[in-house]
């Protein structure tokens, strides 16, 4: 069974549109799709924003459904100039931005008492899932690298610029890590997909309505391309 996670409604709406088989169970106030995708098992779910609420969701999709991957899809803020809005990142590792135990002497990032600085993505997922980004969505580019998160919709030159010198991610947002390192915990192999809705600086305010819709879709594209494939 595959676990798919998104933050917001908007984000697996039109994937649970294409569900069939469809039982939907509640824990932790979030609502649990389990069903079938192109007769494949699935199990569809809005985390809500946040890492907390993330870490929340993806230990009940282990604990839960037992789950044999986890895919988290959504939107997020680009960090790198070549990096456009409607543009894909797929995860080679995530990590936490707002992480800071550096008086202990860890690096920036890195989570104590944990014996890795980022986690690590499915190699097997992100070939697969970049396959069908370019079958499904070939007037995009794919980025694959690291996916930062934090508690904070990044808005402003100097946060964003602070970020991308510190952890070379190439995109920013609020849920990934915390997915990450919970399947990391649980021994989940997983992915990050994220569409670019805004450039995390000045402007992302006024870009991040605009281009959401847009982004998001691309996103679905991408999730039912896999449901499609040999995953």
């Amino acid at each position: 069974m595959i676990g798919i996670i998104g933050a917001m409604d908007e984000e697996v709406a039109k994937i649970k549109e294409n569900m069939t088989d469809v039982i939907i169970e509640k824990k932790a106030a979030m609502d649990f799709y389990v069903g079938k995708i192109n007769n494949k098992d699935a199990v569809v779910v809005r985390s809500g924003i946040g890492k907390v609420n993330a870490g929340i969701c993806t230990q009940i999709l282990a604990d839960m459904y037992n789950v044999d991957a986890i895919i988290n899809t959504g939107i997020a803020g680009s960090l790198d100039a070549d990096i456009d809005i409607g543009d894909i990142v797929l995860s080679e590792d995530a990590l936490q931005h707002d992480m800071d135990a550096v008086a202990f002497g860890y690096p920036l990032g890195q989570i104590p008492r944990m014996d890795t600085l980022s986690f690590k993505a499915d190699e097997r997922l992100l070939n697969l899932v970049e396959k069908c980004c370019k079958e499904v969505c070939s007037d995009l580019n794919v980025f694959r690298g690291r996916v930062v998160s934090g508690d904070q919709f990044v808005a402003s030159e100097e946060v964003k610029n602070r970020i991308k010198s510190n952890f070379n991610g190439l995109c920013t947002e609020m849920e990934g890590a915390a997915i990450a390192q919970a399947a990391y915990l649980n021994n989940i192999p997983f992915l990050v997909i994220r569409a670019i809705s805004d450039k995390a600086d000045n402007s992302a305010q006024v870009d991040y309505p605009t281009f959401e819709k847009k982004a998001i879709e691309n996103s679905v594209k991408i999730i039912m391309a896999v449901f499609n494939s040999d995953i």
